[in-house]
Parts: C-alpha cells; structure tokens; sequence
C-alpha cells in the first residue's frame, strides 16, 4: 500500500501516537496521506472502518475521497466509513440528537435566501427604517455562529448601532428558527457544538462513535468547526489534520489559519510532518510561487 508513497507521506501516514498536523501545499500529495492514512487505520492498525470519520470543505472533494479509499480497501473493508463535509457531519449529529436538542423529527434546513427573508421579516417589526441592512446583518449574525457567540454575548460586544440592531435579530432568529423546527447552515455546526458541551453524555456516545478522526484543508476551519474537532478528539489525540499554513480559501466565511498555530496550544503532544515534495508543478514555477508567498 506504500510503495506509492515518498518517505515523509509514509511517516505521515504511519504516525497515531498522538494529534498530527500534517503540513503541505498544493501538489504535494496531502490527499493521498488521508487516504492512504484511512487504509492504514483499517489494515494494519485494527480500527474497523465504521469509526473513522474524514472531513472537507466540498462535496465534490469528500466524494473523491471516499473512492479513492474504496480503491484501497476492498470488500467489507471499508463499510460504515464516514467522509463528508464539516456540514453534513454537524445534519447527521443533529439527527441523531433531535430528542436531546429539542427538536421534533421532520426538521428542516433554511438555505440563505429563506434566512434572509426571515430576516426581513424579523427587521420589518422593529426595524422597517434599516430594511436595506438585511444582508449586512445576515452576514454579521453568520460571523457571530461561526465564532460561537450567543445572541447574550453579541449584545454585550455590539461596537455601533448595526451590531446592536444584528444582535437583537439574532436573538429573534434563533427563536424563530426554533419555532419553525428548523436550523440555518451555520447551525449546523453551532448545534453539535452547544449539544457537546452542555450534554456530556451525548459527547461520549460521538466519541466513541468516532474514535480516528482526519481533517483535510484545515487551515479553512472556523472557530465553530475547530472546537467541534476539539470536542470530538477529546483527550485521545487520535486526529490527523493536513493544512497549507499558507492559503486559505474560505477567510471571507470567518476561516481563521490561525487555527494550525492553536493546535500546538490545545494538544501539546502535536507532532508536525511537512511535505514538501511537490507533484504538480515544475520547478521553476514551484520556486516562483514560494518566493511570491515569502513576500507576501
């Protein structure tokens, strides 16, 4: 299964003595640590594939992933194997914690224009002069969830009028949205993580649900999704992250690549592997792109 790989990916793959952070950029093969990390996890260390659990930021790259896996176990081997996005992680906790999350069965997810319009609608009773803030808002109260910010806490920190007005929407939002059984996107991250730390119990059923847990693009984490790593992790350490400590992608979605530096903070055992060796891009290029980043 190695002979594939270079000597870093190897000790990459090969590593679960504890939290890994694997650094690499583009080209370098990162994907294929996951994948071949997966395989090593199942073969050669025991761990049955059902409690194995890979997250991205893309559909289209968790299902590249998944077949990729396939490729490598083959038969039962790879049955019950969890790849996906951070997102349909957070809708498939939420299912099976309705009860404990006080939601009733036949919940439903708002996409961003029904949130807007709930918006409106919330802006339209108390605030009909301040109509034309709505996206400003909504984009606020999103950057408020991503960062784990209750609508109590919102209000204590509003800097002006607009973050004043942001935090009592938010704080009718959330109600409404309750009253509708429903969640909006950023919820789906936000409502696992409020499960896990008021309901110990509930943390514990998912932690031993996922006992390996792999995170690719991690410098595009946000703050909600680092703490749900945290709390899935617990102190087992058994997670490998891969990042490029120089690109993030999502920063305008409250991406913090900051979150790779924390690691070291919140798992003091991190060992850290860097690739490299680059695939795709020649030399020439490959050097021109470093000096450009360097500068930067």
């Amino acid at each position: 299964m190695n002979d594939t790989l270079n000597p870093r990916q190897r000790a990459a793959v090969r590593y679960i003595d504890g939290p890994l952070l694997v650094l690499a950029g583009a080209g370098s093969g990162k994907t294929r640590v996951i994948t071949h990390k997966i395989a090593y996890l199942v073969q050669e260390c025991g761990i049955s594939a059902r409690h194995i659990a890979a997250v991205t930021f893309t559909n289209k790259a968790a299902r590249e992933m998944k077949a990729r896996v396939g490729q490598l176990l083959g038969g039962k081997e790879g049955r019950g194997l969890k790849v996906s996005t951070f997102h349909t992680l957070g809708l498939n906790i939420i299912r099976r914690e309705l009860k404990t999350l006080g939601f009733k069965s036949g919940f439903s997810i708002m996409d961003s224009q029904d949130n807007l319009t709930l918006i409106r609608e919330l802006m339209r009773d108390q605030y009909s002069e301040n109509h034309n803030l709505a996206e400003q808002i909504q984009w606020k109260i999103s950057d408020w969830k991503n960062g784990l910010i209750s609508p109590g806490r919102a209000k204590s920190i509003a800097e002006d009028k607009i973050e004043a007005i942001a935090a009592e929407i938010y704080e009718g939002l959330q109600r409404s949205l309750k009253a509708y059984n429903a969640v909006d996107f950023d919820d789906l991250i936000l409502r696992p993580v409020e499960l896990f730390r008021d309901h110990p119990e509930a943390l514990e059923r998912w932690q031993n649900r996922i006992r390996y847990l792999l995170v690719d693009e991690y410098q595009d984490t946000n703050g909600s999704q680092y703490e749900l790593v945290k709390q899935l992790v617990g102190t087992r350490g058994a997670l490998t992250v891969v990042g490029d400590d120089d690109q993030s992608v999502y920063a305008w979605r409250g991406a913090r690549p900051e979150n790779l530096r924390t690691l070291q903070e919140d798992f003091p055992r991190l060992e850290v592997i860097k690739l490299e060796q680059n695939y795709r891009s020649a030399g020439r290029i490959l050097k021109a792109a470093n000096q450009l980043i360097g500068n930067n």
